[in-house]
This record gives C-alpha cells, structure tokens and sequence, in this order.
C-alpha cells in the first residue's frame, strides 16, 4: 500500500480528491490505483472509525469498470468485515466497460456477491456524485444508505435507450436524478446540494451506523409545547424528533413517503434511530411505501446495533382500493417482520393516538418492545371511539334524526372510550409501561436504553 499523495490540481472529480476529502485527514493509504483500471481504493478512517473507501474515476471510459478494476473492490468488501467497520463507495461510472464484454459482467457481478456477503457485517455507505448506470446502478442499490450529490444520476438504461425502446422522451435528470428518486423511488437517501455535502453525509452516516455508542441518561426539554392543543390538528413531527435527540441529526428519506420519518442521531451521547409517525402528511396514516421504508430503517438500525426509539401517533392504515392493490398487506408485513425480528433495545412512545393494525406495527409490546410510554391523553384502540360506535351503533344512530345523530354519537363514543378502557386498560394489562409527563419523554427514553446490552441483529441488510 502507499500514502495517498495529492498534487495541487482543481479536477474535484479525481478519485483521489474525492477520497482524501471523505477521509480524516492524513489517514488514507491507497490499496489499488493502477493505471486505466478506472477505480481507485484506500483505507483510512473517517470520524476516528476504521473505513474502506473505493472511487470511480470518471476520467478513464467515463468510470465504467472492468474486471481488473471490479475485483479490485470486491477485495476491498471481501477485507473489510477483518480491517474496516464501513465502506464507503463514490460512484461515477457507466457501468460494466463494454469492450470487454461478458468479463466486465462477471466483474461487477463479483461486486454484488462480496456487497451482499459483507452486508450486515459493515455498514455500507454510496455516494453517487455522477451518472450511475448500468451494473454501476444496482451497486450503490445494494449498499445501506444512497446519498446524491447534485449531478448524481442513478438508472439502469440511459435516455438513448428509453427514447429508442419506449418513445419516451426524457432527459437524465427527469429519469434518475434527486427528484424520482428522493421522491419517487426511495432510491436515494439522502439529497445533497453539493458534492462536499454529500461527502460530509457520508461521514455522519458512517459515525452513527459504524460505531454507536451507548446511551447515556440526560436532562430533559420540553417536547408538549410541540403539539397542537387539538388532537384533531396535524403537525410537523420533525420538531420533536429534534427536540429528543440531543443536537445534529440525519434524516433519511425525506421526501419519500414522509408520512413517516426515519432519522439517525444521538440521545445522551448514544447512536440512535428514531421512526416516527408525521401527522402533517396523510394524518400520519401508514400505507405500502412508508411501511416499506420504516421496515428497511428498522432493520438497518438493527444489523448495527443501534437501539430504536418509536414515536407514535398513527390513527391506523390508510384504507383504499390503490393501497390493497399496491401491497399495503405484503409491504406492511415488512414492517411487522422487522420489529419482531429485531434484537436491539426499542422504546415507544404513544404521544396522542395508536388504532388498529398500525398501534401493532409500530413497536408495540406484542412485537417485543422494550419498553412502551404514553403521553397521559394518548389513546390505544382498534380504532377512535366515534369511527367505533358508527359501525357497532349504526342502526339506532341511522333511527334518529340528524340533529340528535351528533349528540347520541358523543354519548357513545364516551361510553365506548369507558368500556374498551384505552390507556388505562393497557397499562393494567402491561402492554403499556407507564403513563409519563410529555416533558419527561428524553429522561425516560435514554433511561430505558442505558441499562441495556446492545445485541445486534444477525441478519443482512436487503434492499427492500
């Protein structure tokens, strides 16, 4: 191996450039950088953590890998679960290098047996700074996390190919850029303006997945003020989740089904992942996509150990014709898949309504929560009490006028609320810990984390 050298030159798309800036300073040793191999590969570490780092280089065939160059990163993967707690890839290439045919195919085929062999081993991080395409789309696919860079560009088939297959006229943007898939697709991660941004994302991600540490007990803020005083108002659960966690966060998916959010930080000084229903977008309803996506974070969380906090406020799944035929059922079950599955220390919060199937699927103690928290109004049922009396009460509510149709449906749901016993019926069966004040939500979470021994799944980590 050799120390990375970098001349004085303005080309930011060089390899080398791209690694040294992803790197800590001075800690990078190239591992492979032979000449028109169109990959370079080095260890170093990023943020004090062990980390093995590949780079496409866009100057040679436009980044397109051959064999040579492919087994060069397969035994960067192959190394990395003995000397590297991440791996981290920075795309730019066309994918396999055409002029040698079915022996570049092999190569990158290497890449995605030694990705998916390391896969819950590492933490697996790409970084897409230019067009992907081709074998070089499904790689950063297969990783953990995608984070875009403004010119990144992620498809199996390029706009030639579409407009000459399909007739559809599209540019590269419009078919893999931010847009589709931060919005569209859930390809990618995380979105980035610029690429040192996206570099800088890279860091965060591979110090929170590579090396979490422990929780620790902490002081807490005040989170009621952050809820509307009508339960029937939406909100932004953002704010919350900032308000939890003790500063910098990553969110990932965004704008991908951002009916529920999945974001990575730290409570008492501690890796944690928080998911969380966002009433702001569909009322917080679950549906197939973010089903699919809080399943992918929770297993993730789960292959690296980093313990689980669950918000919730959920009034159930969103019901429709589009969603039974878009998989809510086998994509939900996902969800309920992961948690039961799931081996690392998980708390939940109920913070104003857990109903019917989705008071399941988001952590509850049925799934083996840790530990289950209710603010004191929060309430627990297979569905609201007035959506509840409609159909148990339809024939003597359908029996009386319009005007004493309202009246006798508060008179039912209150007695419904009083019958099913909400909150305190499930404290009283242990399905819910303990009823706390909503501004002691950061001392009870991180308390119930720091006194727990960490277990990491042992499972991969597949693309969902």
């Amino acid at each position: 191996m050799t120390v990375l050298e970098i001349n004085a030159r303005p080309d930011t798309r060089d390899p080398r450039v791209r690694i040294e800036r992803l790197l800590d300073p001075g800690t990078a040793t190239i591992a492979y950088d032979e000449p028109d191999a169109g990959v370079v590969t080095a260890h170093g570490r990023v943020d004090g953590v062990p980390t093995a780092v590949f780079a496409t280089d866009p100057a040679t065939s436009g980044g397109a890998l051959g064999r040579d160059g492919c087994h060069a990163i397969a035994a960067l993967y192959a190394s990395a679960p003995a000397r590297a707690r991440a791996v981290v890839g920075i795309w730019h290439s066309g994918g396999a290098r055409l002029a040698e045919g079915v022996a570049s195919l092999d190569g990158v085929g290497s890449i995605f047996a030694a990705m998916t062999r390391a896969s819950g081993r590492v933490s697996q991080v790409s970084v897409v700074l230019g067009p992907a395409a081709g074998g070089a789309a499904y790689g950063p696919a297969l990783g953990d996390v995608v984070i875009l860079g403004p010119q990144g560009r992620i498809f199996v088939t390029g706009p030639d190919v579409v407009r000459s297959v399909t007739g559809e006229d599209v540019d590269m943007a419009r078919l893999g850029g931010p847009d589709p898939h931060g919005r569209r697709s859930g390809v990618a991660h995380v979105l980035c303006d610029e690429d040192e941004a996206a570099l800088t994302s890279a860091r965060d991600i591979v110090a929170l997945l590579a090396a979490p540490r422990h929780v620790r007990p902490v002081a807490d803020r005040p989170l009621r003020q952050l809820l509307p005083d009508s339960v029937r108002r939406a909100y932004d659960v953002g704010p919350v989740v900032s308000a939890l966690l003790d500063g910098h966060t990553v969110e990932l998916h965004e704008k991908w089904a951002p009916n529920i959010t999945t974001t990575l930080g730290r409570l008492g000084g501690g890796s944690v992942g928080v998911l969380a229903n966002n009433p702001l977008r569909l009322g917080g309803c679950l549906e197939s996509a973010s089903a699919e996506k809080a399943a992918r974070f929770v297993r993730m969380c789960d292959a690296f150990g980093v313990p689980l906090v669950v918000l919730v406020d959920v009034p159930g799944y969103l019901p429709g014709v589009a969603q039974e035929w878009d998989g809510v059922v086998r994509r939900g079950a996902k969800l309920l898949h992961a948690f039961a599955e799931a081996k690392v220390p998980r708390v939940t919060v109920v913070t104003r309504k857990a109903f019917g199937g989705a008071y399941i699927a988001m952590n509850s103690r049925s799934l083996g929560a840790t530990r289950v928290f209710a603010w004191p109004d929060a309430e627990v049922a297979v569905m609201g009490a007035t959506a509840a009396v409609r159909i148990t009460h339809r024939r003597q509510l359908a029996a009386v006028s319009d005007e004493e149709r309202a009246e006798l449906e508060t008179v039912l749901a209150a007695q419904h609320e009083e019958q099913s016993g909400g909150i305190a019926r499930a404290v009283e069966l242990g399905l819910v810990d303990e009823v706390i004040d909503p501004d002691r939500t950061r001392s009870a979470v991180s308390a119930a984390l720091a006194d727990r021994v960490v277990v990491r799944g042992e499972h991969g980590n597949i693309p969902l």
